[in-house]
């Protein structure tokens, strides 16, 4: 009976099965083609639910044939319905195409805003830019691992970061090109740095939330500033949409440094912002009273859980012609890094580094970052718009670095006996802002003929380190643990205050004229930019010593509070009066001329931008300077030309040829000397700004709305290149600083290959590129005279990348999205190959930073209402970063504790940790 049974059973499912079939289908956006994810796709009789994927499909399996019907419905989009008969086989593949339910605004408001935040959108972007340039929409960035713009645009071909003490992202290396080859924008203005010493932009100032979008041009054309040799990064940030938005977030975590160590930090409550110089007048003699006691009480203990929180909030009034947003981000954060230093020094005829002692510091820092975003745009008509939009943000960062140094007999030989300790502790407070003001009007006449751009702008920097405190203590092993030290130094404390800022007034104008050539079109664009900056820079340095009775005393039985030290000012009226207290200038005027050829096969863009440039400083301490003030005056033609050829209409080739230059900076131009804690820098004023022209070609594909295939390759001929180099002095040979320099003509060039693939639930992004450079640089080498039998220092020329540059860039990442259940999650690698750190005087002693890889991840689950819980986690496999030397002297072998392999030194490595963090998402919209 149950044979019987089963096998009627089985009959029956055959018979079923025979008139059941797949059906398979695909959703679109009616106006812009691209692919909608997670739209609600509903088959009636009877009723199953299914979203579409990362493409955009969606697929109902086990349908029985016969009339049936599907509706299709997304939020902001009017829903709709198909009918059709479901076969036995060979269904048609259907084909949705939805229509916006948004009321009508005016184009730019509106088109800008609904394909920006999307990665549809950033692909039909980078699709029709003018520019080869890569987009990383605000969805993505969004749901990533990242918190701040600098670790954003690590994701980006090409693009390498250069880290800071507690190894999140600071600079962007675009193609191998340092930091100071590229620039900022917000908005598409340009920003200027709060850097102490150079124009570029510490991208860990911004919050990642602020953005709508990231955009990386890596060529420009001549309506773009021409200083951008490696590229420009343009932070767009959030706009009003066509209806009420709430969009919030508050999170909290904790590092794994502070799970394994306690937390160091000082009292910074009562640190002065203005040395005693200042505020008490020029003649006034500072004594230790005039000092914070803060800055040396040092507290150890386990720092509270990380904060992060934004709020942004936007709308639509007077019928959708006003829009007004505003966005606020906060993130209280605890980072830090374990490193050991391998101090060295070039011995004999080899020139091969041997290690002369070993450091051992500790890095907390206790991060405030604050951002405010605010915009207002007011539609007149489809005709005339104006926009408000400003930008503050600012980084507080206080620092505690905690170090012991040991040396045995002025060589590093654990094994030689008691060791000699230099304690040296650093209590820093910085702080960086940056604020932007730009008023933007849009205006078209004649049938849209005639457009008219300007924007008045006004922008400032700043960055001030009030009552830097160094201590310095130095004596003998006899007892670690109690860390009981002779205070014999001559100057064991210094209180340095460096505070320097930047004002930026500027205009931009820009005029465009269309010719209709039948089916073609030609564009006619002029323009230009006045942009007046000025630069106070400022410096001042107290040194403390001990009394010649207390020179012996011993202190540090628990090396955490030094406040009871009784010392004098040996300098009491400061060092106001050093080449680093200056006010400086800069005045650009730039005009440009281009055309805008499109036709149904090409697009061709070309042009010429010419930029003068006034560059100046003044002294107001010349002591003595060869150059009390100094100025550069120069005028630099910079023409492009760019062209794009259609293939089909998900495939072109984009070709770029343009011209650029990078000016020095202020300090760089600056004649005097700083004394730095490992080397003496000195500025150049005979530095050349440096030249070069571009190449680039690549193909684009882009097969589906979010999908894209990306093979490039580029070529980048540079002219009196900008590098810094260990050089003697030219009157006093002892005398060796790190200088900028310009070094004859360096080639950089390379490819890349960027991937982007779904497979419905599941994706994938992928990049890679190989770039290869090479500079020639003088070396100090060092030979036996044969006459004296001394050894003597000769100069040769040595080939070598440029400084900063990665041969091998990759990222992977690996997407999970299930919109019906309301997942998204990503896994993501980033791997930077070996690069030049610092550049030595000796031949064949560079430091390089090893490759390595960082491992992120991330999650989110979304619930109804708009509540969404999500999970970060950054550097999972705790990825130090090495330096070491190529090559070794024999004198380094004997030391046993692995610091030869494979004929490399190591000199450096920096320990993380990694960082997690919990928190939940709301929207309303």
């Amino acid at each position: 009976m149950n044979k019987l049974l089963q096998i009627l059973f089985f009959l029956v499912f055959c018979a079923g099965t025979a008139n059941a079939t797949k059906i398979k289908g695909h959703v679109y956006d009616k106006q812009t083609g691209e692919a909608i994810v997670g739209a609600t796709v509903v088959l009636e009789n009877p009723k199953r639910v299914t979203n579409t994927g990362l493409d955009g499909t969606f697929e109902f399996k086990g349908v029985s044939t016969g009339s049936a019907k599907i509706s299709v419905s997304y939020i902001t989009y009017k829903t709709i319905t198909k009918t059709f008969t479901v076969e036995k086989e060979d269904n048609e593949h259907l084909k949705f195409y939805m229509e916006s339910d948004s009321k009508s605004l005016d184009d730019v408001t509106i088109k800008t805003n609904a394909v920006a935040a999307t990665d549809q959108g950033a692909r039909r972007l980078e699709k029709n830019a003018t520019q080869i340039m890569n987009i990383v929409s605000g969805r993505a960035i969004e749901i990533s691992p990242d918190l701040t713009v600098a670790n954003i645009t690590q994701r980006v071909s090409g693009v390498s970061i250069e880290r800071n003490s507690n190894g999140d992202g600071q600079y962007a290396i675009l193609r191998g090109m340092d930091k100071r080859y590229n620039y900022t924008l917000v908005n598409g203005v340009k920003i200027p740095s709060p850097d102490n010493k150079y124009r570029y932009v510490p991208l860990d100032l911004f919050p990642a939330d602020l953005l709508e979008r990231l955009e990386v041009y890596k060529t420009l054309t001549p309506n773009l500033e021409g200083d951008a040799i490696g590229g420009a990064i343009n932070m767009v940030m959030k706009n009003a949409p066509g209806k009420f938005q709430v969009n919030a977030n508050l999170s909290s975590g904790y590092s794994q440094l502070f799970i394994d160590r306690k937390f160091a930090s000082f009292n910074s409550a009562d640190i002065q912002y203005k040395s005693p110089y200042e505020l008490n007048g020029k003649n006034y003699n500072a004594t230790q009273n005039d000092f914070t006691k803060g800055t040396l009480d040092y507290k150890y203990k386990s720092p509270a859980p990380n904060l992060i929180g934004s709020l942004s909030i936007s709308q639509r009034f007077l019928n959708n012609k006003l829009g007004v947003v505003l966005a606020g981000s906060y993130q209280n954060t605890y980072r830090g890094s374990n490193s050991t230093f391998y101090n060295n020094a070039v011995a004999g005829t080899d020139a091969y580094a041997v290690i002369t002692s070993k450091s051992y510091r500790e890095f907390s820092e206790q991060q405030q970052r604050t951002g405010l975003h605010g915009k207002v745009d007011y539609s007149f008509n489809k005709n005339h718009q104006l926009s408000l939009y400003n930008v503050y943000v600012n980084l507080k960062n206080q620092q505690l670095r905690d170090a012991v140094s040991t040396t045995y007999n002025g060589v590093y030989n654990p094994t030689a006996g008691n060791a000699e300790l230099v304690y040296d502790t650093r209590s820093r407070l910085t702080e960086q802002q940056i604020y932007n003001s730009t008023l933007h009007g849009d205006h078209k006449f004649f049938d849209d003929k005639f457009k008219l751009q300007w924007s008045a702008v006004y922008s400032s920097a700043k960055n001030d380190v009030p009552e830097n405190t160094s201590i310095s203590l130095n004596g003998v092993e006899q007892n670690f643990q109690s860390r009981r030290t002779s205070l014999v130094n001559t100057n064991p404390v210094t209180r340095r205050w460096e505070r320097n800022t930047d004002e930026d007034l500027a205009g931009y104008l820009d005029l465009t004229y269309r010719f209709t050539l039948g089916e073609n079109k030609l564009d006619i664009m002029a323009g230009g930019l006045y942009r007046d900056k000025q630069r106070s820079s400022f410096f001042n340095n107290y040194n403390l010593a001990p009394s010649a009775n207390d020179a012996k005393k011993l202190y540090g039985v628990d090396f955490q509070n030094y406040t009871d030290l009784n010392l004098v000012v040996s300098n009491p009226t400061g060092a106001v009066a050093n080449s680093l207290t200056y006010d400086a200038s800069e005045k650009i005027a730039a005009g440009y001329g281009m055309f805008k050829y499109s036709s149904a096969k090409l697009e061709l863009i070309g042009g010429a931008r010419v930029e003068h440039t006034n560059q100046g400083y003044n002294l107001l301490f010349p002591a003595g300077e060869t150059y009390p003030k100094g100025n550069q005056v120069y005028t630099d033609v910079l023409p492009s030309l760019t062209a794009k050829y259609f293939l089909t209409e998900k495939a072109q080739l984009h070709a770029s040829y343009y011209k650029a230059l990078n000016r020095p900076g202020f300090y760089e131009i600056v004649p005097g000397k700083v004394v730095n804690e490992e080397f003496q820098e000195r500025g150049n004023p005979n530095l050349q700004r440096a030249l070069a022209d571009n190449f680039d070609l690549r193909y684009e594909l882009f097969p589906g709305a979010s999908e894209q295939l990306l093979i490039g390759t580029f070529y980048k001929r540079i002219k009196n290149p900008i590098e810094y180099t260990f050089q003697a002095d030219a009157v006093r040979g002892q005398d060796i600083y790190y200088t900028p320099g310009n070094f004859g003509t360096a080639n950089n060039y390379g490819a890349e290959v960027d991937y982007i693939k779904y497979f419905n639930k599941i994706g994938i992004k992928a990049n890679y590129t190989y770039t290869h450079s090479r500079i020639v640089t003088p070396k100090t080498t060092r030979t036996i005279n044969p006459t004296t039998g001394d050894i003597q220092a000769l100069s040769v020329e040595q080939e070598r990348p440029l400084y900063g540059q990665s041969e091998h860039i990759a990222n992977v990442s690996l997407l999970f999205k299930d919109t019906k259940k309301g997942w998204d999650a990503q896994l993501a690698a980033a791997y930077t190959g070996s690069r030049i750190n610092t550049v030595s005087q000796f031949l064949n002693n560079d430091l390089w930073q090893k490759g390595f890889i960082q491992m992120d991840a991330s999650a989110e689950k979304r619930f109804k209402g708009g509540i969404s819980v999500f999970v970060k986690a950054n550097n999972i496999l705790n990825t130090p970063a090495k330096l070491f030397i190529k090559g070794t002297n024999p004198e380094n072998n004997k030391i046993n504790e692995d610091l030869v392999k494979d004929g490399n030194t190591l000199i450096r490595s920096d320990y993380y940790g990694q960082n997690y963090l919990v928190g939940f998402r709301y929207k309303f919209n």
